[in-house]
């Protein structure tokens, strides 16, 4: 069985880790004492280092045959110099002395980037043949780390699969505080589609993508859905027992809504997903946020989970 590292062990990963056990021996690189005991009731062996010190990534190098990335960016700049100490790292296997174990030899990382990466679009559909687009900081820098890891791959002969990723939901992934402060959204006629994945369906991808990823390939990670950001914010405020979000002009909008979640407002598209299903061979559990969003929103479970 081959080892796979993980690199963010996040809620999608602890999601993921249970199938993913049934094809690796798996690693988590974790930063603290409590994500290594987190990681080890998991099953899953901790390595203790942080990518935003890379003279403690040592450990990693040769440590495993496939990589699944998903630890987020920097929060600042157009790069990603976590995702470039992390591929400095991997290549580092040939000058680290393993006393004690074998250098395995590195074949595949899957990278979990963004939909962002394409801009706004006006609303069209969009495959993973579109080029990138990026119009945010936060958008260029996952364009710095999917070009990082293709050209690092290429160098280093690794087969680097790349998962386009928009809004990740669940349970306990509502934008449950947002509706209780009563946040406005767009107008109807205004309003931008928005592209939704369930993290179950997302960790399931995650796996598919490990096992039967093709090599160099992106794919866009997203439901069935077709809505608008709108439609999303009643159907979740309907669920939750919560009044329906106001909706303002845009011209109204930078008075009333951060410029974070205005960045968000100011791009449109709709997903893809064919590439998804014909070649990993995901069978969405939840094709629609209608499927995903719980019927009864239990309010308390849902900020409970948002504090894990």
């Amino acid at each position: 069985m081959k080892t796979l590292l993980i690199v963010g062990f996040g809620d999608v990963a602890r999601r993921a880790t249970p199938e993913l056990l049934e094809h690796f021996n798996a690693l988590a690189l974790v930063r603290t004492p409590d994500a290594a005991a987190r990681a080890a009731r998991l099953g899953v062996t901790p390595i203790v280092g942080d990518l935003d010190r890379p003279a403690t990534l040592a450990p990693i190098a040769g440590a495993a045959e496939c990589v699944l990335h998903l630890a987020p960016p920097d929060a600042r700049g157009d790069r990603d110099s976590r995702t470039r100490s992390l591929v400095d790292a991997l290549s580092a296997r040939g000058m680290v002395a393993h006393a004690n174990r074998a250098i395995r030899q590195l074949e595949r990382l899957v990278y979990v980037s963004t939909s962002g990466v394409y801009g706004d679009c006006g609303g069209a559909r969009v495959d993973e043949s579109r080029p990138v687009n990026p119009q945010s900081d936060r958008a260029r820098r996952r364009v710095d780390a999917e070009q990082t890891l293709q050209d690092w791959g290429a160098r280093e002969g690794v087969q680097i699969t790349v998962l386009r990723v928009p809004g990740i939901y669940a349970a306990d992934r509502l934008p449950i505080e947002r509706l209780e402060r009563g946040t406005p959204t767009l107008r109807a006629e205004e309003d931008v589609f928005t592209n939704h994945i369930h993290a179950d369906d997302l960790a399931a991808t995650c796996v598919a993508a490990l096992t039967r990823g093709n090599v160099g390939r992106v794919y866009n990670v997203s439901d069935d859905s077709e809505l608008k950001m709108g439609e999303y914010f009643d159907l979740v405020a309907d669920r939750a027992g919560l009044p329906r979000p106001p909706r303002i002009a845009r011209g109204d909008a930078a008075e009333k809504i951060s410029p974070m979640a205005l960045s968000f407002m100011s791009e449109s598209r709709r997903l893809v997903n064919r590439r998804m299903k014909a070649e990993l061979g995901v069978k969405l559990r939840y094709p629609t946020v209608c499927d995903g969003v719980p019927p009864q929103i239990d309010r308390a479970a849902s900020a409970a989970g948002r504090r894990r």
